[in-house]
């Protein structure tokens, strides 16, 4: 997604944009809809990721200035495989018109952090970028919401059978118990 900042600046394109508080367009189908115009949409993004695939792509140097005079809050680079130095992760938090890279991944303005898990997603085992909360807890996705929901319901499936067996050990019907 473009971000468009300004007027006959090119746009920013993020490999993760965050933007709490927004209206979403309903017709994602509209190219005009898959950009985000800091003049309508009313503010910047929130927290904008860089995922570092090469060295050449800027991450600390031109981007992290057009990010800033972009007004967006939080810059973060992921650099997985370490090809701007030795920090895998970097957050970057506005103060004025610059940049502070902060000592932790605790994003306080939106009360959200980062971290770095080591795991399976989508088939894939791999060192994630993660959200989580203060606690370091992370925020689970969509699809580990509904296991852990499965889960729950497996787990008191069983309690009920147990206890269907135990009222049938005991000479009671459990079907016709009101």
């Amino acid at each position: 997604m473009g971000l468009f900042y300004g007027l006959n600046q090119p746009p920013l394109v993020p490999d993760v944009l965050l933007s709490l508080e927004v209206n979403v367009p309903e017709d994602w189908t509209q190219k005009y809809n898959r950009s985000y115009f800091v003049w309508q949409v009313g503010k910047p993004p929130e927290v904008a990721i860089e995922i570092v695939s090469n060295k050449i792509g800027n991450e600390l140097d031109s981007k992290l200035r057009d990010y800033a005079r972009a007004g967006v809050a939080y810059y973060v680079v992921f650099d997985p495989l370490q090809h701007l130095g030795d920090k895998v992760l970097q957050v970057h938090e506005l103060h004025g018109n610059r940049y502070r890279l902060l000592d932790d991944y605790w994003l306080e303005q939106i009360e959200l952090g980062l971290t770095l898990w080591e795991g399976t997603f989508e088939g894939k085992h791999y060192t994630w970028l993660r959200w989580c909360d203060r606690q370091g807890n992370l925020l689970l996705t969509g699809d580990e919401r509904a296991e852990q929901e499965r889960q729950r319901a497996e787990q008191e499936r069983q309690r009920a059978e147990r206890l269907a067996k135990l009222l049938r050990a005991r000479g009671i019907d459990p079907d016709e118990v009101v």
